[in-house]
């Protein structure tokens, strides 16, 4: 669908192909590291070779967001910036190269590339691209460059690979999705970060079985979807830990099944809880919030013999993780789980699926929607925590 080129300079309405203008859409830009969003005209360049340019229909806040949008230091830090990386759109138009979609397509962008042919992406161990590995932290994944400037002229940085706080943006075939159009855009968006990365989790790291324990240390949308998986894939008890009693309750619409509000054990501490709960410890674990200390009571709530915890949370404060080599030598694993251990082409499609014929709960995610022009109402409502996903409308 070409667009049309919105320049003040430029009254009559014409017609933007990709091969040979910019277009000049709106995008909901952050100058400053902590600061509210500004929807400012900016310039999207025309896709280069192997990249598409996709008109976003919606898109959602992640906490992921959130956390970069507030660092002001290091790499990673780098203003102006345009956030956002879970979404859904159609494709506008494509560079050389590309062949996996066309124009019209309804795509899924993704942060974490599946390029399909370095060793990682062929293999089923991993999903760890190391054809594109995450060396360029705020332009494209080939040549780390941009294709935003603002209205200066001036080049404005990328997020994730997709900074979907925009109406147009361009991103990289190895990370796009094409979907179904059976499924609504704002449960497709859902797939395109934190819901796959916890359904992941229990699906393809910790492989869940019928009739296992499983404890989710924090219950925002990652470990709800943790829990999401884990009732999909049978686990007979299902236990939420986490300091917002409201939690439960939004927690029993995914299969929780027990919740421990750490504040209520005076007596016993919640690996003590667990421990009881679960004749021993918890099959599987998993730890959505990113404390070194809750990965810790993770892998101590876990059955010696057999446990595996699966970390999911990203350590907010840079401590590192102290494992008491007892606990290991007691049978009891740990590992790491990037995007849920997903292969964003092959396994998100199956998740449509799951979703299309009514198995894989999506609704309940959804708790606000607002519109674009409203964005930073988004970052209020997670910030309070009173959202889990924050749909936000692009043309409404």
């Amino acid at each position: 669908m070409p667009i049309k080129d919105r320049r003040k300079t430029h009254k009559m309405q014409s017609i933007c192909f990709h091969f040979c203008l910019f277009c000049v859409p709106t995008a909901a830009v952050c100058r400053r590291a902590g600061e509210a969003l500004v929807i400012e005209e900016i310039e999207v360049a025309p896709p280069k070779a192997w990249e598409i340019r996709i008109k976003v229909l919606c898109t959602s806040l992640c906490h992921t967001d959130v956390t970069f949008w507030k660092l002001n230091a290091g790499p990673a830090s780098a203003f102006p910036r345009i956030f956002g990386h879970e979404a859904v759109g159609v494709v506008e138009s494509v560079g050389d190269n590309v062949e996996e979609v066309k124009q019209g397509d309804r795509v899924l962008p993704v942060f974490l590339p599946d390029c399909g042919e370095c060793r990682d992406c062929k293999s089923t161990k991993s999903n760890c691209c190391t054809k594109f590995p995450f060396t360029h932290y705020n332009g494209m994944p080939r040549d780390g460059s941009s294709r935003f400037k603002d209205s200066n002229g001036l080049d404005m940085h990328h997020f994730l690979f997709v900074s979907s706080f925009a109406e147009y943006t361009v991103v990289d075939i190895a990370n796009v999705v094409k979907i179904s159009s059976d499924i609504p855009v704002d449960k497709a968006c859902l797939l395109s970060c934190g819901v796959t990365t916890g359904v992941g989790a229990a699906w393809k790291v910790a492989e869940v079985e019928q009739g296992s324990t499983v404890a989710i240390f924090g219950l925002g949308a990652v470990g709800l979807a943790v829990a999401e998986g884990a009732r999909l894939r049978g686990a007979s008890k299902i236990i939420g830990v986490d300091l917002n009693p409201d939690k439960y309750g939004i927690g029993k619409q995914f299969g929780v099944t027990d919740f421990i509000n750490p504040t209520n054990c005076s007596e016993k501490s919640v690996i003590e809880v667990i421990r009881e709960m679960t004749d021993g410890g918890a099959d599987y674990c998993f730890e959505c919030i990113g404390l070194a200390s809750l990965m810790k009571d993770a892998i101590d709530s876990s059955r010696p013999g057999w446990g595996k915890t699966v970390i999911l949370g990203v350590e907010m404060h840079g401590w590192p993780l102290s494992i008491s080599s007892t606990e290991i030598l007691r049978g009891k694993t740990v590992t790491g789980s990037f995007f849920g251990g997903v292969k964003a082409k092959s396994d998100i499609p199956f998740f449509v699926k799951k979703y299309l014929h009514n198995e894989l709960n999506l609704e309940g995610f959804v708790t606000h929607e607002i519109s674009f022009q409203d964005i930073n109402k988004a970052f209020d409502l997670l910030l309070q925590g009173k959202s889990i996903r924050c749909i936000i409308w692009m043309d409404k």
